[in-house]
């Protein structure tokens, strides 16, 4: 009995959700934290009774068989989410107690999921291509290694596939240098018009050879925007490059500039570009998630317009530097309209 208040006392002290199992194998305490997680009536029953996952009571068996440290893990469902607890199992040295505190690493869990997911993402987009060329190189040594159209015909699917491989690792490494600047925000002065308008030069080519009219470069209004012109041309020639593939043909694309003296978006005095197209729009379940990495509204379709399904990410990332947001409106049959907002600084815009 003297035990059960310095251990109570010390298991309330913790920070993190925290109980004792004595050696009769029952829940000796817990504090607030582990009383939230697993019920405030645990106490004085016996631990599987309350902890129930098979992976963790099978871990604390051990830990009291030999008085051994060890970890396991613990999953709960709270506010709607799952939670995932790493537990430390520690047997205290001569009391006769063991201590289990729950740690919660929600957040690292969902990081390697995802690098699990993008390595996994990579290596499908990687491998359909690699596939075909496989496929062709095997036929082009066999049965068509003498038939020149044919040969010529499957020269040229491959020349296509290569490609396709060299834009997603191009668009790979682009994402990693945003993900790496991404915390330091640019501090130089830089032109919109000079970004726009040669953007609008580059991409003319392609435009004329779909049959969509670009629009002429905007006249902006004066204001003080710090940015990285080259990663500011990078966001524009992909949002109108998509406005001229996912349009179609015939079709225009517009652009808008707009001034905010205060933005809601940003909860500041802003900079709004917005790129609208004609095309067919986009469902609304998919808006949310079009920056997600090789996340794509319509596979088929993005995949035979050559998109790699990284265009937007390396948007968002490149916005999150500059502290700036990507708002994403869509009609379906009314096309989409994708605006960026970049904050300008107010003391300056004051002054003029």
């Amino acid at each position: 009995m003297s035990l059960r208040l310095p251990i109570g006392d010390l298991v309330r002290s913790l920070p993190q959700p925290t109980l004792a199992i004595d050696a009769r194998e029952q829940i000796l305490a817990l504090n607030t934290q582990a009383a939230g997680l697993l019920g405030h009536a645990a106490v004085g029953r016996h631990f599987i009774t309350v902890l129930r996952q098979p992976a963790l009571v099978e871990a604390v068996e051990g830990s009291l068989a030999d008085a051994t440290a060890r970890r396991a893990r613990y999953h709960a469902a709270q506010a709607g989410r799952e939670t995932v607890y790493d537990v430390a199992i520690c047997p205290v040295a001569g009391a006769g107690v063991t201590l289990l505190i729950f740690q919660d690493t929600t957040d690292e869990a969902a990081a390697g999921q995802m690098r699990r997911d993008f390595v996994a993402n990579v290596s499908h987009e990687l491998r359909t291509p690699l596939t075909a060329l496989m496929g062709f190189i095997e036929t082009l040594r066999g049965p068509a290694r003498d038939d020149a159209a044919a040969r010529d015909r499957f020269l040229g699917v491959m020349a296509q596939e290569a490609e396709r491989m060299n834009r997603l690792v191009g668009d790979l490494l682009a994402l990693s240098r945003v993900e790496a600047n991404e915390r330091v925000r640019p501090k130089e002065r830089v032109d919109l018009v000079k970004v726009l308008e040669a953007t609008l030069r580059n991409l003319a080519p392609v435009a004329s050879a779909q049959n969509v009219t670009l629009p002429d470069p905007p006249e902006l209004p004066q204001a003080p925007l710090r940015g990285d012109a080259d990663e500011l041309q990078q966001v524009f020639t992909n949002l109108l490059e998509n406005a001229i593939k996912y349009g179609g043909p015939g079709r225009a694309v517009h652009l808008d500039v707009s001034l905010r003296e205060h933005d809601p978006a940003l909860r500041t005095a802003s900079l709004r570009v917005a790129v609208q197209d004609e095309g067919p729009g986009i469902a609304q379940q998919h808006l949310p998630r079009l920056t997600e990495r090789f996340y794509r509204a319509d596979n088929h379709r993005s995949r035979a317009l050559g998109g790699t399904g990284l265009g937007l990410a390396i948007v968002k990332h490149i916005l999150n530097r500059h502290r700036g947001r990507l708002l994403i409106e869509s009609t379906e049959g009314e096309g989409a309209c994708f605006t960026v907002a970049l904050p300008v600084d107010r003391e300056e815009l004051a002054r003029g």
